[in-house]
């Protein structure tokens, strides 16, 4: 069977609706746009649905679900503590 995936402490950089047609938009880039590129992704295809923006790899299939929760511990490292800037 599937086998939870478990992963410590993965920053989010951004959360999308699938209604937000301008959810890739920041400040140094005003063009409204979307989270999929021209063409799909590659052995994916187009996002459909809300998505999140993660540091890092995720193990595993493509589509298989990841199980996210809260921290229980108190981070207070410099990495765990820097503000995030999308450019």
């Amino acid at each position: 069977g599937y086998f939870h995936r478990t992963e410590l402490n993965k920053k989010v950089y951004r959360i999308g609706k699938k209604e937000d047609t301008a959810s890739c938009k920041t400040p140094s880039d005003l063009t409204e746009k979307g989270i999929t590129p021209m063409g799909g992704f590659p052995h994916y295809g187009e996002v459909n649905e809300d998505w999140i923006m993660l540091k890092g790899a995720i193990v595993g299939v493509k589509k298989r679900p990841l199980i996210m929760r809260k921290s229980m511990m108190n981070h207070s490292s410099r990495k765990h503590l820097e503000a995030i800037d999308i450019k």
